[in-house]
């Protein structure tokens, strides 16, 4: 039997709907998709001529036939005929005019040929998927019919670069209890000017020089080291028919209770490997301090903090949408594409932590006088 989000009296009204609906596109012959299309292409030319004369409405002081509320000497004068191109194919409206010519519609604007908010949403959309000016180009051909030049969509997405230039700027939180970094040029003086005073603890890359950067600009900010990069790392120059053994034996270092234990397993990896593979376990102790920060912790927080996996699949998303463009002719073009594709992945960000309360406790525990109540 199928489920049902909704109660019996929902579905109810929706099928009631539905029925009138369909009785409705019965009664204007709408029969396949190219009736629809004109049905709809019908409803927005009426509601961009209603909104117009409304405009003009308030522009005069009186509507079409509230002659009494008239007060000035302007007065309608019928309408002129304008084309518009459209996503729903070409569209005719009535504009209406004043006699003394003195009336600027907004809505849509005297020399406007197109529904310019679609096409630019739309050159704004496929810009921030990656694609090539080009592409853009003959993608707004075929839903519009329109040649759009290069310096069109420049023109175009460079509406946005305030507010790109914007969100770089915004303030931050005072505290954060994790940040994770993946990075190629640090960037924290840049954070701490923006008003983040202190890290709880940093999820950082193997890059050489980053625990000495962030401790030199947050010298209480705990460091762990990303696991999940040190076992690649770890098994780059292994044989084939070792890495199943190796890695196994790896992960019961990084998967032990406590820090004693997890020191215990890398003597025996050690004593296991090291004929064969000197150079792993020797990397392992060398990075211990930055590896073992997350065995202080219960296993909420060391779920959390053990990998930056996220932040660098976050990064992959971005170089996949930038790799279409082998050149760009500047820097605010790169930052452009940067920023609507950073927007376009974390819309998709909706999840919670259903255990945040649980780990906000444990955090307490550990940084009580760091955290702002």
């Amino acid at each position: 039997m199928p489920k049902y989000k909704d109660s019996p009296e929902e579905r109810a009204a929706k099928q009631a709907s539905r029925k009138q609906i369909q009785a409705l596109l019965g009664q204007l012959d709408v029969s396949d998709m190219s009736d629809l299309q004109e049905l709809f292409r019908e409803m927005v030319g009426g509601i961009l001529e209603n909104g117009l004369e409304a405009e003009l409405d308030e522009e005069l002081g009186y509507s079409k036939y509230d002659y009494k509320s008239k007060t000035g000497t302007n007065s309608r004068n019928g309408h002129s005929r304008k084309m518009m191109k459209t996503s729903l194919g070409d569209l005719e409206l009535a504009i209406p005019r004043d006699r003394e010519g003195e009336f600027e519609p907004q809505l849509v604007k005297k020399q406007q040929t197109t529904l310019a908010g679609d096409i630019e949403e739309k050159i704004i959309s496929m810009y921030a998927k990656g694609m090539t000016t080009n592409d853009i180009a003959a993608h707004i051909m075929d839903i519009y019919g329109l040649e759009v030049s290069d310096s069109t969509i420049s023109r175009v997405t460079d509406k946005i670069l305030p507010v790109v230039k914007e969100w770089q700027q915004r303030p931050l939180e005072i505290v954060y209890a994790v940040v994770f970094m993946d990075a190629i040029h640090s960037i924290l003086n840049g954070m701490k000017n923006r008003g983040l005073e202190d890290i709880l603890i940093a999820c950082v890359d193997g890059l050489t020089g980053f625990p000495e950067a962030i401790q030199a600009v947050y010298p209480k900010t705990e460091i762990q080291q990303c696991i999940i990069h040190q076992i690649r790392n770890s098994t780059r120059y292994v044989s084939y028919k070792d890495i199943k053994a190796l890695v196994a034996d790896l992960k019961a270092v990084c998967g032990a209770v406590d820090e004693q234990t997890a020191l215990y397993a890398l003597d025996e990896f050690a004593a296991k490997w090291d004929s064969k593979y000197p150079k792993i376990s020797k990397s392992w102790r060398e990075h211990w301090p930055e590896f073992s920060t997350y065995f202080k912790y219960p296993q909420e927080i060391r779920t959390i903090i053990y990998t930056t996996n996220a932040i660098e699949n976050f990064n992959r998303q971005l170089r996949k949408v930038t790799k279409n463009k082998a050149v760009f002719p500047n820097d605010d073009a790169l930052l452009k594409m940067l920023y609507l594709a950073a927007m376009d992945i974390t819309r998709k960000w909706t999840g919670k932590r259903k255990d945040w309360a649980r780990i906000h406790a444990q955090l307490e525990v550990f940084f009580g006088d760091r955290i702002p109540l």
